[in-house]
């Protein structure tokens, strides 16, 4: 069965009369999944019998979503915790038990969402990183999804943007719209502006600033240094997205390490961090200046 031996009542009834499917069930042959959902098998299930489950519970359309679509269209790295489901605002789900479901309501929820080909039923892979950038808490989460999009071409940033464009107000939109403007390389990815910006709301000592470019003329990434008030300078590296590039980040890695050797600070942060004002950025960067004499633990993704 094209559905990982799970199916509805409803679907088998076409073989089946309802007094046959109890008697599956009563022979413990089988195992029923809820109210609605059954395992053509007693055993446990297998992931994909968990995704199918979960989609099936819900009234449709219904469709695997965020961090989970975007790991079955191949995302690695982002594992969901729970199976993210999409359903239309006011659909019915019918819980699995033992699988654990985060159930999204979208009025902008439609079967046109649906991918054509994939199975389980899924959204996109536009839509799923979008959606699972915008119900992430942390800014810092929403960055990295997108920024994970270059590191494995899983789509383009061009239609990304065309998908945040379509999708209506949500969490972090304004940032998510500056990540992937910087991770298409463009002019607009965290200028002198922006960094001033940054320092002044914070703050900060004013920097010194250089902007660099790749080959192609487009700005990459922004050197600041700092001047301590004991005469010491500190270096900053602003890192664009084209250093999840292998080649870009072992040539950084070089540089950063020539840095040290000199014993000369040299701190960096992806653009993100500044576009979403980090808090973790901006406690190393008061360390380093001096200006705070500790640093809180760094919080991952």
């Amino acid at each position: 069965m094209h559905q990982e031996s799970i199916a509805l009542r409803a679907q088998l009834g076409a073989w089946l009369t309802p007094s046959e499917v109890d008697a599956q069930l009563a022979a413990r042959r089988w195992q029923a999944l809820g109210s609605t959902v059954i395992a053509l098998h007693n055993g446990a299930l297998t992931q994909r019998q968990s995704l199918w489950a979960a989609v099936l519970s819900a009234e449709g359309p219904a469709a695997l979503a965020g961090r989970t679509a975007a790991e079955a269209h191949g995302l690695v790295g982002w594992e969901p915790e729970s199976v993210h489901v999409v359903i239309q605002r006011g659909a019915k789900v019918n819980r699995i038990p033992g699988v654990h479901m985060k159930v999204h309501e979208s009025r902008r929820f439609a079967a046109a969402d649906i991918h054509g080909s994939k199975s389980p039923p899924m959204v996109t892979i536009e839509r799923a990183l979008v959606d699972a950038a915008a119900w992430s808490r942390s800014p810092r989460t929403a960055c990295g999804l997108l920024a994970a999009r270059v590191q494995q071409r899983l789509t383009t940033a061009e239609r990304l943007v065309e998908m945040l464009s379509s999708v209506g107000r949500v969490r972090h939109r304004k940032l998510l719209a500056r990540v992937l403007v910087d991770i298409a390389g463009g002019a607009q990815a965290v200028s002198e502006t922006d960094f001033l910006r940054f320092c002044a709301r914070h703050g900060l000592p004013r920097p010194s600033l250089q902007v660099r470019h790749d080959l192609n003329g487009r700005r990459r990434y922004l050197d600041a240094t700092f001047a301590r008030r004991d005469g010491k300078a500190v270096r900053v590296e602003i890192d664009g997205a084209a250093h999840l590039v292998v080649s870009s980040y072992w040539s950084d890695m070089v540089r950063q390490n020539d840095f040290t050797l000199r014993e000369k600070p040299l701190l960096r942060f992806p653009s993100a961090y500044i576009h979403a004002d980090d808090p973790v950025a901006l406690e190393q960067l008061r360390e380093a200046l001096g200006l705070r004499a500790t640093c809180q633990n760094v919080v991952g993704l």
